[in-house]
């Protein structure tokens, strides 16, 4: 049972934070923001890439592999008469890739040798350049395959096809917003936990708090648990938009789902609760908070970036960024299911982190001025 001075901590605390409009606004507004800016406006796919075309002696099988990336929703292709016009397109960042098809075209298919054709490509953005370059070798790929089969060389080829699993779709919303709850989620845990009882030394309310006959584990709890309340809110409003609104699928279960995004807002409160308890001044807290919690959400959890690309010193960073345990258990969960080999790992991750987070917060805090 809870008794009167936790219940008065509780009351107290609720009234702070609906008197505040900024957790308000960080808990429901900002999410809803978010994954409305990731969902429609931020994509790693690419639809209607300009690529440049030169064909050296136009003629039917030309024009037909033309048509071929004119009909792909990848393409906008764009013809240039000679291949200098189409390499300063290129240098000038008109269009992303510049495909050349040889004079011989005909002549290579005719003879059974295939098809040999060339490709330019923008390697600013590697990785833009690689996936152009998966997306070209598709379509021609394709191309090439109707044309043997037409000119009774259907066996000539191998035909690869791909069976891609958890998400055959190949869309990048359906990781990407999984992942977006776990930055969600990290604001409301960790930075508006982590200003929580900063501002109280700040203001002097936490001397007056001392005197009381509150025990630490009841001020633990009163601090926390209405963060709690705001960050579950969150995070069940952003699944149901995920779900409803962005079509993103959830092969795992509902309790599951619930269950792990509880451990992980535990973990993310432990974290502000203890940034909190050190920093004693609300600039400094929030700026800790930022750098320690929100900065590697965003770019050691796995949630933009893939972990197994990094140097092998920043990898070994990632294993104390709870949000890297979170964003696998959550892209499992939506993606793949309840798969428990991958899940339970990250929950004892998690739940390590945790215990560590609040014991080294409730070491820090005592009941005394200095």
């Amino acid at each position: 049972m809870i008794n009167r001075r936790l219940r008065a901590l509780l009351r107290k605390e609720f009234l702070q934070v609906w008197r505040d409009p900024s957790s308000i606004a960080i808990a429901f507004v900002l999410p809803v923001f978010l994954l409305l800016l990731f969902g429609f406006g931020v994509s790693m796919d690419a639809r209607h890439v300009p690529l440049g075309v030169v064909v050296e002696r136009p003629s039917s099988v030309s024009e037909s592999l033309v048509a071929a990336f004119r009909h792909s929703d990848y393409f906008a292709p764009r013809p240039f008469l000679s291949r200098q016009a189409g390499e300063a397109a290129l240098q000038a960042n008109q269009v992303n890739g510049l495909l050349i098809l040889p004079q011989t075209l005909d002549e290579q298919l005719s003879t059974g040798q295939g098809a040999g054709v060339q490709l330019l490509l923008n390697g600013v953005d590697s990785n833009s350049a690689r996936l152009l370059q998966g997306y070209v070798r598709g379509v021609f790929e394709g191309w090439l395959a109707r044309q043997q089969a037409a000119r009774g060389r259907a066996g000539a080829t191998v035909e690869a096809q791909p069976r891609i699993w958890f998400n055959p779709e190949l869309r990048s919303r359906n990781y990407l917003v999984p992942g977006l709850m776990v930055i969600n989620m990290t604001l409301v845990g960790a930075l508006l936990t982590a200003l929580v009882m900063a501002r109280e030394w700040e203001r002097g309310t936490l001397e007056a708090l001392m005197v009381t006959p509150v025990t630490l584990r009841e001020i633990l709890i009163g601090k926390t648990l209405p963060y709690f309340t705001l960050g579950m809110g969150g995070m069940l409003l952003s699944a149901g938009l995920s779900i409803l609104l962005f079509e993103v699928p959830l092969r795992g279960s509902l309790w599951a789902l619930i269950l792990f995004s509880a451990l992980f807002m535990l973990t993310a409160l432990g974290m502000g609760l203890l940034i909190s308890v050190v920093a004693k001044n609300q600039f400094v807290a929030g700026m800790a908070a930022i750098v320690s919690t929100f900065l590697p959400a965003f770019l050691l959890s796995g949630f933009l970036f893939d972990i197994d690309s990094m140097p092998w010193v920043v990898q070994l960073v990632t294993h104390i960024v709870a949000a890297r345990y979170f964003v696998t258990i959550l892209q499992t969960l939506f993606l793949a299911g309840d798969v428990w080999g991958v899940i339970l790992p990250n929950a004892a991750a998690l739940s390590l982190l945790a215990t560590l987070f609040f014991g080294l917060a409730r070491r820090q805090l005592h009941k005394r001025l200095e």
